[in-house]
């Protein structure tokens, strides 16, 4: 090869060297991934309404189905059983819940844990909190062995728990109280059916129900 051929070569190698990498294009979802997905979705909330609605015993396979208007053949082409149906319900809500979570700041404890109760109530008064487990639920056990259930719960957990221990060294909340108790004493108003029976007394809007009941629950009933 001659020296200038040579030159002309080594000129443009850089060239070649220097060209960017193109990123591939994101592999395109299909229609019907698409659709199946939506699909899904419609399921889960549908059993998330009929979970707040009833209850894990009284809600059916059958019934979710006929809300979302599809066959219960094709509903259980997406859930195995009525048990895992009612976990993808529940983990949905964890997610929205720790979603909320994220939004709320860590310097004001006491603020926090009634803003995460009132958000509660306000999705049970809408009927979309799905009611929790009785001790001896088959549901209960899916959920005991559903990952994503378990590790949603934990890390709301801890977040909650995190603010009321501030706030039990703040003084805001009684220190003498286990922690744990504060925890549960919270998450049981998700299911309170106090919201129910003032609702049905209909001499309260829901806004109004949520802070008598808010109020019951972080200053108590004796006279102050």
């Amino acid at each position: 090869m001659s020296s200038n051929s040579t030159s002309r070569a080594s000129r443009r190698q850089p060239l070649t060297a220097a060209t960017p990498d193109i990123p591939a294009a994101p592999a395109r979802v299909s229609f019907k991934t698409q659709m199946l997905k939506a699909r899904e979705e419609a399921i889960v909330q549908a059993a998330s309404r009929l979970l707040a609605e009833k209850g894990f015993d009284l809600m059916t396979v059958d019934q979710v189905a006929a809300d979302v208007g599809i066959a219960k053949a094709s509903l259980y082409k997406h859930f195995s059983s009525k048990e895992a149906l009612a976990a993808a319900a529940m983990v949905q809500v964890l997610n929205r819940a720790r979603t909320f979570l994220a939004t709320l700041p860590d310097d004001h404890p006491l603020a926090q844990l009634k803003a995460v109760v009132r958000w509660m109530m306000q999705l049970q008064l809408a009927g979309e909190m799905p009611s929790l487990p009785s001790q001896n639920s088959s549901l209960r056990a899916t959920l005991m062995n559903n990952k994503a259930y378990l590790d949603g719960l934990m890390q709301a957990s801890d977040r909650i728990g995190g603010w009321i221990e501030q706030a039990q060294a703040q003084g805001l909340i009684n220190p003498q109280l286990p922690a744990i108790a504060v925890l549960y004493t919270l998450y049981a108003r998700a299911c309170d059916p106090v919201l129910d029976f003032l609702k049905m007394g209909g001499q309260h809007s829901d806004e109004q129900i949520v802070e008598l009941v808010l109020g019951t629950c972080f200053n108590g009933l004796v006279s102050r």
